[in-house]
C-alpha cells in the first residue's frame, strides 16, 4: 500500500505511530524496492500461487472510501489501545487470586511501563507535534496533538487506580511482615538508625542548592529523584530548594525490625526528615519528591557518525544526549506549595496535562529488592509458588547436544522449559575440534551471560566467532556497548546493525567441519538469548539441523555483513524484505480457500499488531469467512466484531505471571503452515527492522506448538477479549466448566513432561496437586480435551460465496466443518491426561455440575493434521486442478 501524503487520509506509522526515530521505533528510510521474488517470500508451506506472484498483497484497498481515505470504523489509536493495556496489568494489582507481594510487583511495572511510555511515545509525538502541517495517524485520523491531548486525559484515572491499589497492597502487607515508614512516622528507635545513616553515608555526598539570581533553575537529569522543598529564612520565605537524591546509595534503608516484620524506609525520606539541617539558616516549610521524566526518543543515526568514529563510542554521546532532552512529564510526591510549582513547570516548559501529583513513591523499582526481605513465615502467603523451569523430554542430559540436533529438531519453551539445552550447545561447541564457527546475534544480554562466556570461550579455543551486537536496544545500550567491548577484546568479530535498521533478529548458528563435510546447526528464536528473561518471558527456540534452513542462516549473516537486505531465502521470512509478504499471502492463502467454500483458518500469537495493511488483510479476511484467531499481549489497533467489518474476529489478550512474548504465524484448518518469529505486525517492526520468521517443520515440534497455544486459547483465569470498541472484556466461564490458567497449566505440564522423561512416577509428582487442589475428575477431562474458545459450530464469521450456502442447506443447516472429526491427542496432550487423572481428587466439587456424561465433539482449536507430511516439507496446495486436492 502506497503511503499516504495527504494528511487528512492518515500516514503510516512511520509518523505519528512509531515517530520515525530510534531505538525501539527504528528510523530510517523503507528500502525503494520491498517487492521480491516468489522464492524471497514463499518458504516451503506457502506456495507463491496462492498469492500474487512476486509481491505482497496490496492490502487494504477496501478499507479505503473513494478518495482514498482509510475506514476508521474498526480500528483505533495505538496510544490509546496501549493505555488500556497497561490497565489491563494494573488489573492483577486487584486479582485477589494473585500472592500479595506479586501484585506489588505489578503496581511496579505499571509505573515502568509509563516511564518508558512517556519518553518513547509522548517523546517521539512531542516532537512531531511541532510541525506546522501534522501529519495524520492512519488509524484514528487524528493529529499527533491530537493524540497527546486525548491521552493525557485518560491518565488522572489511571494514576487514582494505581494510589488505590498501592495503599491497600502496602497496608496489608505491612500485617503479613513487611512495613514500609514514612518520614513522618518514625519512632524514637527509627529516628536515631536514620539520622545515623544520614550523618556517615548521606550528608557527606550530599549538595544542596537553593534556587536564587545567582544560582539558576538546574538541569533536573532525567528519572532522577529529587528533594525540594519551600524555605523560610531572616527576612526571605519563599525561596527554592533542591536537593538530589543520591543514585549512588541504596534506596531502601533498613529499620529496627522483628523476627515477624522486617520495616524499612526510603532514602528520600531520609533526606526529608534531616532537611532542616540541609540549609544552614534555612527551614524547611513543605516539601516534595519530584522527578522529571525526558524526551528519549533519540535517533542514533540522525546525526550520522563520523567515518573515522567507532560506533560504539557514537552510541555513548547519545546516550549523554538523553539526559538533556525536552521534558515531557513532571511527578510529584508530597506536599509543596503551590506557587513553587508553578515555578517550576514554567521552567520546564510542561503544561499542567503533563503534571502529576501522586501519593505513591515515585519509581517502584526498589520493590523487586524486597523479596529476599520477606520473613519465612510469610513467604507462602506472599509469592507464587516457586518453580524451576524443566528440562526438556526432547533432550537427553547424557548425550551431546549436536548428536541430539542432528537427530532430531529441539523445540524450548521458556520458561516452562530451562535454556539449559541450548547453553550447553553453545559449551560443547567450543571445546569441539570440528566445531570451525560461530555466529550470532545479540539484541539484549544478561548482565552475568554465560552464553556470551561461551563465545568468548570458543574464541579463545580457536573458533571463529562473530558477534552481531545491535547497541541501539532500548534501555539497554550501555549493558550492549559494554559487552561488545569484552568480546572484541577477546577477539571475537564483532560488527553492528544496518544504519536505519536496528537487528532484532534472534538467530545463532554453529558450523561443524569434520569428515564427512560441513554441517550446520541453527538456532532460532522468538525471544533473546538471555538467561534472566528466559525465566520470566514466554518465548520459543528452535534448535535445528534442516539442511535448507542452515543455508539460509549462511546465507543471513553473509548478508548482514554486508548490509544487504534484500537476500533470497528457501525458508525463511526475513525483513524487512521477505517477513510481511509472507504474513500477507498466508492470508491470502486462507482468504481464497474461504471465498470457495473450503474451510480456512488462521491463527496469530504477537505482543503488539499496528501494521495498517496486516490490519486491513486481517479484516479482508474476516469478511470472507475466514475463521480468524488471536492472541495479542499489548497493542491491538483493530477492533473485533465491528458489523460488516470485522465479524467473528476472537481476540485474546493474556497477562499474567510471565510475560507473553512468543510469536506465532499459523495459517490452515489444521495449522499445516507454522511460523514462528521474532518480529510482531507492526510497522517498525516489519519495514524498519532485521526481523526472521522461521518454519516448523518438525511434525513433534509442531503439534507442542498447537497444543501449547490451545491450552493459551482455552484460558479463562488470566484471558480478556477484544470487543467492538476496542476495550478487553474478561471471558467468563461457563458455570460447570474448568479454571484454567494457561500459565499455571503449562508449568505443571513442563514438570509432567519432564519427570515421566526422567521414569518418576505420576505418584510423585507434586506441582499440579499445588496449582490445582481442588478439581474434580469431570472438570480434569474437560480440561484434557481443550475445546478452547469455541468449536466451528461456534464461529460466527461463515464464508458466504453461494457454493458455501448451498452445501450448508443440503446439510442441513450445518457448516461444513461442523460434524464430528477424530482427534488424537498428540505425545504432550497424552501426558497430560496421565498427569491430570492420576491425582487423587474428589469426583466433584460442591456446587459444580459435571458434564461427563454428556456427549460432546473433541475438537481443538488448531486441529493436528491427520497425515503424517513427509520429512521437512509441509504439503503444499496444487495450483491446478480441483480446488484443495493436496498432492
Amino acid at each position: 500500500m502506497a503511503k499516504k501524503k495527504d494528511g487528512r487520509k492518515g500516514v503510516e506509522d512511520t509518523t505519528a505511530n512509531d515517530a520515525g526515530r530510534g531505538g525501539e521505533t527504528d528510523g530510517g528510510a523503507t528500502p525503494s524496492d520491498t517487492t521480491a521474488t516468489a522464492e524471497e517470500v514463499a518458504p516451503q508451506g506457502l506456495d507463491a500461487g496462492d498469492g500474487a506472484p512476486g509481491k505482497a498483497p496490496d492490502a487494504g484497498d477496501d478499507a479505503k472510501d473513494a478518495d482514498g481515505a482509510y475506514d476508521f470504523s474498526y480500528t483505533q489509536n495505538r496510544e490509546v489501545s496501549w493505555l488500556k493495556f497497561d490497565d489491563r496489568v494494573l488489573d492483577e494489582a486487584f486479582d485477589e487470586s494473585v500472592p500479595l507481594f506479586e501484585r506489588l510487583k505489578f503496581v511496579s511495572i505499571f509505573g515502568s511501563n509509563l516511564d518508558e511510555w512517556f519518553m518513547i511515545r509522548i517523546g517521539g509525538l512531542s516532537d512531531i507535534a511541532l510541525l506546522k502541517r501534522q501529519p495524520r495517524d492512519n488509524k484514528s485520523n487524528e493529529t499527533p496533538a491530537e493524540q497527546i491531548e486525548s491521552v493525557l486525559s485518560m491518565l488522572p484515572p489511571l494514576v487514582r487506580r494505581r494510589e488505590e491499589a498501592f495503599a491497600a497492597i502496602e497496608s496489608r502487607l505491612a500485617e503479613n511482615g513487611l512495613a514500609r515508614v514514612g518520614a513522618t512516622s518514625y519512632t524514637d528507635a527509627d529516628g536515631q538508625v536514620v539520622a545515623k545513616h544520614f550523618d556517615q553515608n548521606v550528608q557527606p555526598i550530599l549538595s544542596p542548592m537553593i534556587v536564587n539570581p545567582r544560582h539558576p533553575f538546574p538541569n533536573l537529569r532525567n528519572s532522577q529523584l529529587y528533594v525540594v522543598c519551600s524555605l523560610m529564612g531572616a527576612g526571605e520565605k519563599g525561596l527554592l530548594g533542591i536537593v538530589e537524591v543520591p543514585s549512588s546509595l541504596d534506596r531502601v534503608v533498613e529499620l529496627p525490625s522483628t523476627d515477624r516484620c522486617w520495616r524499612y524506609t526510603l532514602l528520600e525520606d531520609v533526606i526529608i526528615s534531616r532537611l532542616p539541617g540541609c540549609f544552614g539558616a534555612y527551614q524547611p516549610v513543605t516539601w516534595a519528591t519530584i522527578r522529571v521524566t525526558r524526551n528519549a526518543d533519540v535517533d542514533p543515526d540522525g546525526e550520522g557518525v563520523e567515518e573515522e568514529e567507532d560506533y560504539r563510542q557514537h552510541m555513548k554521546k547519545v546516550l549523554k544526549k538523553r539526559q538533556r532532552l525536552q521534558p515531557v512529564r513532571l511527578e510529584l510526591q508530597g506536599e509543596l506549595d503551590e506557587k513553587l510549582t508553578t515555578f517550576i513547570t514554567r521552567e520546564l516548559a510542561l503544561p499542567p496535562l503533563k503534571v502529576t501529583r501522586t501519593t505513591v513513591p515515585l519509581d517502584l523499582s526498589y520493590v523487586f529488592g524486597l523479596e529476599d526481605r520477606i520473613p519465612g513465615y510469610a513467604r507462602p502467603k506472599l509469592l507464587h509458588y516457586p518453580f524451576e523451569p524443566q528440562q526438556s523430554p526432547m533432550v537427553d542430559a547424557s548425550l551431546p547436544m549436536r548428536d541430539q540436533v542432528n537427530d532430531h529438531d529441539v523445540l524450548l519453551f521458556y520458561p516452562y522449559e530451562s535454556m539449559s539445552p541450548l547453553l550447553r550447545l553453545l559449551r560443547e561447541a567450543a571445546g569441539d575440534d570440528d566445531c570451525i564457527s560461530i555466529k550470532v546475534t545479540l539484541y539484549r544480554v544478561a548482565r552475568q551471560s554465560s552464553l556470551c562466556e561461551s563465545l568468548i570461550s570458543a574464541v579463545e579455543s580457536g573458533k571463529e566467532v562473530t558477534v552481531l551486537m545491535e547497541l541501539r536496544a532500548r534501555f539497554d545500550e550501555e549493558n550492549n556497548i559494554a559487552w561488545a567491548d569484552r568480546l572484541e577484546h577477546a577477539g571475537c568479530t564483532v560488527i553492528y546493525g544496518s544504519e536505519g535498521y536496528k537487528c532484532h533478529s534472534k538467530i545463532c548458528q554453529i558450523t561443524y567441519h569434520d569428515k564427512s563435510g560441513i554441517s550446520r546447526v541453527t538456532c532460532l528464536g522468538t525471544g533473546n538469548f538471555n538467561e534472566k528473561t528466559a525465566r520470566l518471558y514466554s518465548d520459543f527456540m528452535l534448535l535445528t539441523a534442516n539442511e535448507d534452513i542452515g543455508e539460509d542462516g549462511n546465507t543471513f549473516f553473509r548478508n548482514l555483513s554486508l548490509g544487504n537486505l534484500l537476500g533470497s531465502y528457501k525458508q525463511l521470512g526475513v525483513a524487512p524484505a521477505g517477513l510481511k509478504p509472507l504474513v500477507m499471502r498466508g492470508l491470502d492463502r486462507e482468504i481464497k480457500r474461504a471465498l470457495r467454500g473450503e474451510s480456512a483458518q488462521v491463527f496469530m500469537k504477537m505482543n503488539s499488531l499496528t501494521d495498517r495493511d496486516v490490519i486491513d488483510k486481517i479484516a479482508d479476511a474476516c469478511q470472507a469467512g475466514v475463521r480468524m484467531l488471536m492472541i495479542v499481549r499489548g497493542i491491538c489497533c483493530i477492533k473485533a466484531n465491528v458489523p460488516g467489518r470485522t465479524d467473528g474476529l476472537v481476540v485474546r489478550q493474556i497477562v499474567g505471571r510471565f510475560l507473553e512474548h512468543a510469536r506465532v504465524y499459523a495459517f490452515g484448518v489444521d495449522a499445516d503452515t507454522i511460523y514462528l518469529s521474532s518480529a510482531d505486525m507492526m510497522t517498525r517492526n516489519t519495514e524498519r527492522r532485521v526481523e526472521i520468521a522461521y518454519p516448523v517443520l518438525d511434525p513433534t515440534c509442531r503439534s507442542l506448538v498447537m497444543t501449547y497455544m490451545n491450552i493459551q486459547l482455552a484460558d479463562n483465569a488470566k484471558s480478556r477479549q477484544l470487543t467492538s470498541g476496542g476495550d478487553w472484556e474478561k471471558v467468563v466461564a461457563p458455570p460447570d466448566a474448568p479454571h484454567v490458567d494457561s500459565q499455571d497449566l503449562l508449568l505443571a505440564l513442563a514438570y509432567r513432561r519432564s519427570r515421566a522423561a526422567q521414569g518418576v512416577g505420576a505418584e510423585s509428582l507434586s506441582p499440579l496437586a499445588g496449582i490445582y487442589p481442588d478439581m474434580s475428575r469431570a472438570q480434569i477431562r474437560e480440561l484434557v480435551e481443550l475445546p478452547g474458545i469455541a468449536t466451528y459450530e461456534g464461529a460466527t464469521a461463515q464464508p458466504s460465496s453461494r457454493r458455501h450456502r448451498r452445501r450448508r442447506r443440503r446439510q442441513g443447516g450445518r457448516t461444513p466443518l461442523a460434524g464430528p472429526r477424530a482427534h488424537r491427542p498428540g505425545p504432550a496432550r497424552a501426558l497430560l491426561s496421565q498427569e491430570l487423572t492420576s491425582q487423587r481428587r474428589p469426583s466433584s466439587v460442591a456446587g459444580q455440575r459435571t458434564r461427563a456424561a454428556r456427549p460432546r465433539r473433541r475438537a481443538p482449536v488448531l486441529r493436528r493434521r491427520r497425515r503424517r507430511p513427509r520429512q521437512g516439507r509441509p504439503h503444499r496446495v496444487r495450483r491446478r486442478g480441483r480446488p484443495g486436492r493436496r498432492r
